[in-house]
């Protein structure tokens, strides 16, 4: 699977669990360190725990991912999951304010969501 369409699946799976205000920033022109960020709220520890779940199960489960390294807890109000071309953020509304990773990297432009399709067999596919 492409970097872009990773990150738009952690984008929709962490959707799936309801964080909010979920962002993909693509990073490919202005760092060297990843293609894309995902960045999500979420309001509770539970649910931060739950987004986690979420994208790491799923990922492992139907497509074989795994992410490289994994760091932070639900106490910590902050959790990434580093897939090398794409690390996913996940935090407490606070520290994503106090951080303000889409400030820092204002630069790079958002991924607007990926459209979703009809196949003729009635399945769903993200374009």
């Amino acid at each position: 699977m492409d970097s872009k369409k990773l990150a738009q699946l952690c984008r929709e799976l962490a959707e799936n669990k309801k964080a909010e205000d979920v962002v993909v920033l693509d990073m490919r022109k202005v760092s060297d360190v990843t293609d894309f960020y995902v960045i999500a709220s979420a309001t509770s520890e539970p649910q931060l725990r739950a987004v986690e779940t979420e994208i790491l199960d799923t990922l492992d489960r139907d497509h074989g991912i795994r992410p490289h390294s994994t760091d932070g807890t639900g106490q910590t109000h902050w959790i990434v999951a580093d897939f090398f071309d794409v690390i996913v953020h996940v935090m407490r509304p606070e520290t994503r304010s106090q951080y303000d990773l889409e400030g820092l990297w204002s630069d790079a432009p958002r991924v607007p969501r990926a459209r979703k399709t009809r196949k003729t067999d009635g399945a769903e596919a993200i374009a």
